[in-house]
């Protein structure tokens, strides 16, 4: 196979849930080498989520394409070995609270002092200083504190939380990108350097204008549950057969076509249906109108409407939904994997295609330590006695 754009590069994950192993897992989808170390124990990702035979099957997407060591960071020997381990490694990403790698003296000065062309990710609630720094935090705090919630959920209800690791997700694939970015760097000035990403900021960064409109105007987005706040129709629908579909008019020529679709074409010359703004404030007329046309009718007729008229509508999946679509199906965005557990199970392939390097999944998430004998022995020369005085010690 064609080596993947991150080949050549070694990671070491010691971060646990979830942006900063996100973002391990996607270096790792590309083609790096990626070390998860875990504590002897194991990582909270191993049981998160409802167990399947007695597993995360998080977790098997999560540390997909990792190599699996435990290490106790704790311990004075575990920070010599980690101390080795970072020497010939390219990147380190970690999410514990600020000052406690450099408690263990494992601070970014010591391991460059080792290896000056490495690379610290550094993924944290709050960001390695400011007033809340020492502050706990997850996804959760981000998702409240970023503005999302409050912006989340219907216009009569509460602040809503998406039920899944949202800031963590856009923080991950911030933090791969970030990691590239710096090894781009490290091509010009031969030097790593550490990146300090705040669960609470890329989340802020992806929800549109609020900052500057609040700054410009003083108005402060609401709750608009399915619907714009800057456009219409755009809602979800139910169809006939209790199906539900999406449609989004955010252009006024797709605007157009779907007014004319439900028989409303008068509207479409009226002077302020060519702007978004006034088809926001005729909202009520134009979302019954599709909304009425949509109940009538079952699914499948609603859907080729749509696409003959050439309007943006989708059906609103589940996973089942997922994983027989054709359109999936012809981008390969689900692969099946071979398991040592499960045998061969299926997920989310990678999120982009490369035409000349590629990435691909090589393995799921590995058992516990199941490669420490390969890094310790191998890769740092670790003897048969060593080693297990190691293991007897707690260290590994």
């Amino acid at each position: 196979m064609t080596q993947g754009p991150a080949s050549g590069l070694k990671v070491l994950d010691i971060a646990t849930l979830f942006a900063g192993p996100v973002a391990a897992t996607l270096l790792g989808d590309y083609g790096a080498d990626v070390i998860k170390i875990e504590h002897p124990r194991g990582d909270n990702s191993r049981t998160h989520g409802e167990p399947f035979k007695g597993l995360s099957l998080w977790w098997k997407v999560l540390s997909r394409n990792k190599r699996a060591i435990t290490l106790y960071l704790g311990s004075p020997k575990g920070q010599q070995i980690f101390r080795r381990l970072a020497k010939t490694a390219d990147v380190i990403i970690e999410n514990f609270r600020p000052g406690t790698l450099e408690k263990w003296g494992l601070g970014y000065e010591q391991l460059a002092a080792d290896n000056p062309r490495l690379i610290l990710l550094r993924v944290t609630a709050f960001g390695q200083h400011g007033p809340y720094s020492q502050r706990p935090g997850f996804g959760t705090i981000a998702e409240a504190m970023s503005g999302f919630a409050s912006i989340t959920g219907q216009p009569d209800g509460p602040p809503t939380l998406p039920p899944f690791g949202l800031a963590d997700g856009i923080a991950g694939v911030s933090g791969a990108l970030a990691v590239m970015m710096a090894v781009n760097a490290r091509h010009r000035t031969g030097k790593g350097q550490v990146i300090d990403i705040a669960l609470i900021e890329p989340i802020m960064s992806v929800l549109g204008p609020q900052i500057i409109a609040y700054d410009q105007t003083g108005r402060i987005q609401k709750r608009t549950g399915n619907k714009s706040d800057k456009n219409a129709p755009r809602n979800t629908y139910k169809t006939a057969d209790d199906k539900w579909v999406a449609i989004s008019t955010s252009s006024t020529s797709i605007a157009s076509r779907v007014m004319r679709l439900v028989g409303s074409p008068d509207v479409v010359d009226q002077p302020w249906f060519s702007s978004a703004s006034g088809r926001k404030a005729h909202e009520a007329e134009l979302d019954g109108a599709v909304a009425t046309w949509i109940a009538a009718r079952p699914l499948e007729e609603v859907v080729k409407a749509f696409e003959a008229a050439e309007a943006a509508l989708a059906p609103v999946y589940d996973a089942s939904d997922i994983v027989k679509d054709p359109q999936y199906a012809a981008l390969g965005s689900i692969v099946s994997v071979p398991d040592p557990d499960l045998g061969s199970v299926r997920m989310q392939n990678i999120i982009f295609r490369m035409s000349d390097t590629p990435g691909s999944i090589r393995w799921t998430g590995r058992a516990l330590g199941v490669d420490n004998e390969a890094v310790y022995k191998q890769e740092l020369g670790i003897t048969d006695a060593d080693f297990e005085v190691l293991k007897a010690a707690g260290v590994i």
